[in-house]
């Protein structure tokens, strides 16, 4: 653990977290009051004191008292590596009241590797601490994700069933409106499966197959992320044994990219 003191000789104040490898913290009254009126307060209260120093016990462990010192303090912002290390810090400083810690671990919960790497519990914890803009930008990200096929996590205890049916919602809506773009066009032609006159009003086979599996990908995640990568839209065009079908895929980039597009627009926030 980096403390930010624990013999600071101009300390005025003792905090003593608990747990194993608990140390005596040296702080400054001026700083945790000017940082958190829930300390002001806290102060001004009796408590046992060791050698003139008025201690003061808390329940947090040793690291969530030090980490949360370090963001109140005129040093730079800790790093924090994992959601569980964030959510006991975001707790504290919610308990204490310190609102510039709270600016900074709002922003750390909306950074781009625990949004990229764990959008459901982004949106869980931020649903938890009632923090509404970062879970609105948090369901966006979980778009990208099968929610129901995430792993169980404890932050999902904490929140409510509006919270959680809000996020499923966003899924279904955006998913069935998502489903209904998925109607090929006129242009949507191959001169080989569906160029001549007894298969003109059917679709190509390629597009048949890319509507198939766009659906099942929309379902589950519905974004565009995969459908219209490269390696998705060869697939579909080699699925249906047509030779002609991967010359119509490349012919119809124009339409794909307008439908892209369309779907991209839809609503992908709470």
């Amino acid at each position: 653990m980096s403390s930010i003191s624990t013999t600071s000789p101009d300390a005025d104040i003792i905090l003593l977290p608990t747990g194993d490898g608990a140390v005596e913290i040296h702080a400054h009254r001026c700083i945790l009051s000017a940082a958190s009126p829930f300390f002001k307060t806290m102060f001004s209260l009796p408590q046992k004191d060791a050698g003139g120093i008025q201690v003061i016990p808390l329940p947090e462990s040793p690291y969530v008292v030090d980490t949360l010192l370090q963001f109140i303090y005129p040093v730079p912002d800790p790093s924090i590596s994992s959601l569980g290390e964030l959510v006991d810090i975001l707790a504290a400083a919610t308990k204490y009241d310190c609102v510039a810690p709270l600016a900074s671990l709002r922003r750390t919960l909306i950074s781009p590797t625990f949004l990229r790497e764990e959008p459901t519990r982004v949106y869980a914890i931020a649903c938890r601490f009632d923090l509404q803009e970062e879970a609105r930008i948090s369901s966006r990200y979980t778009l990208d994700v099968n929610v129901l096929d995430c792993p169980l996590s404890e932050d999902l205890k904490h929140i409510s069933a509006y919270s959680y049916h809000q996020l499923l919602d966003l899924h279904r809506r955006r998913g069935r409106a998502a489903l209904d773009l998925l109607k090929a066009g006129d242009e949507i032609k191959c001169m080989q499966c569906n160029g001549n006159s007894f298969s003109v009003y059917s679709s190509p086979k390629w597009w048949s197959e890319f509507e198939k599996r766009a659906k099942e990908e929309l379902r589950a995640r519905p974004t565009t992320n995969v459908i219209f990568t490269m390696e998705f839209l060869c697939e579909v065009a080699n699925a249906g044994g047509c030779v002609r079908c991967p010359g119509s895929v490349l012919n119809s980039h124009r339409y794909l990219t307008k439908l892209k597009e369309s779907i991209d627009a839809l609503p992908a926030t709470i």
